[in-house]
């Protein structure tokens, strides 16, 4: 009864710990938000010099979800793989990015912008569908599985 005991709380606290990198990246995302306009802005120059045609495309927005969705798809495990997660994990990142602009609102030199919202949806939507590739979804089941041996 005891080893039962032992491996479901071990089954329960890695889930917990699974979940660990989606909570920090979300409170990097936060930080990052918190910071003025002027701190954000140094970083948009390097990205409009080598994508000058994509000047309105924030890629700071697309990039944070596209991580953000990889660290919810980790989270949710084996579960992810069924269509209704990957769908679910679209849907959670656009509501983080709806509150990230509402808590933009807030902060010197930065406003809402509905632009950033497209561009988290689009972040999250391009990394379900390239762990949605055959091959880098192999790749990807690989990497969650050898987390999981540890």
């Amino acid at each position: 009864m005891k080893q039962v005991e032992d491996h479901q709380s071990s089954g329960s606290s890695w889930r917990i710990v699974r979940w660990l990198p989606a909570v920090v990246w979300m409170a990097v995302i936060f930080f990052l938000s918190s910071r003025t306009g002027d701190d954000v802005n140094s970083f948009l120059p390097f990205f409009h010099h080598f994508f000058p045609q994509m000047q309105d495309f924030n890629w700071g927005h697309f990039i944070s979800y596209f991580v953000l969705a990889a660290t919810l798809d980790y989270g949710f495990g084996a579960k992810a793989q069924k269509a209704g997660f990957k769908i679910g994990i679209i849907l959670l990142c656009g509501l983080y990015g709806v509150t990230d602009e509402y808590h933009q609102s807030f902060v010197d030199g930065r406003s809402s912008d509905w632009h950033d919202i497209r561009n988290d949806m689009i972040g999250a939507s391009i990394m379900v569908l390239l762990i949605m590739v055959p091959a880098l979804q192999q790749w990807w089941r690989k990497l969650k599985r050898l987390n999981r041996t540890r």
